[in-house]
């Protein structure tokens, strides 16, 4: 795969991101990561998914948007069955938020169960409206069950960008670290995680999340 790595170590699969610029959300790039998932899923492992350095993703891939035609809404589909997926995946997902998550790759940080953030000059944002967009229903149910009333309002109606400190306080970071130190605070607390019952946790997690799946 030349847009996602996977690497499975240990119970813990490392699905990483890096498109070489800003981790457009392409139909490649989510052809790449369905397959990952796949994998992920076929290996019964705990999964950690994350960007490259200074960014986890930017968002939908705005030249496939403003092509028009057919391959745009297609691309949009795509974009939340894959945060669907997430919500619903039968064993834990731990996001590593390398550096910015915008729009879409909002959505898509949002879908984990634990998200990680790195500590820096860094953005989380649903910026449709400041762009003449509306934020899509299912993004609003994405961004809902994790962020808290107030700051959801600010970041959906108003396009409020956060930085680190900001997220961790209203629900859209569970930690901040180093930069540095990102992938491996998430790939510790995956190996953690691989200690639970996964029956359990897919009943519970299926239970949770049935009103906004």
């Amino acid at each position: 795969m030349g847009l996602v790595n996977y690497v499975l170590d240990g119970g813990v699969a490392t699905i990483a991101m890096d498109d070489g610029k800003v981790n457009a959300l392409s139909p490649a790039m989510f052809g790449e990561l369905n397959a990952a998932f796949d994998r992920a899923e076929a290996d019964r492992a705990v999964v950690v998914v994350t960007g490259r350095e200074g960014v986890f993703s930017a968002g939908f891939d705005l030249k496939v948007l403003r092509g028009g035609g057919p391959d745009a809404p297609a691309m949009v589909q795509a974009g939340f069955d894959l945060a669907k997926r997430v919500l619903a995946f039968p064993f834990p997902v731990v996001m590593a938020c390398s550096g910015h998550a915008i729009a879409m790759g909002l959505f898509l940080l949002e879908s984990g169960d634990y998200v990680i953030g790195a500590d820096g000059p860094f953005k989380f944002t649903a910026n449709e409206v400041a762009i003449g967009l509306e934020v899509p229903a299912v993004g609003l149910a994405v961004l809902r069950q994790r962020v808290v009333p107030a700051v959801f309002n600010r970041m959906t109606l108003l396009a409020e960008p956060l930085d680190p400190s900001a997220a961790l306080a209203c629900g859209v970071l569970d930690r901040v670290v180093e930069a540095s130190s990102v992938l491996k605070e998430a790939r510790s607390i995956a190996a953690s995680l691989t200690a639970l019952d996964m029956a359990s946790y897919a009943a519970t997690k299926r239970s949770a999340r049935a009103v906004v799946l």
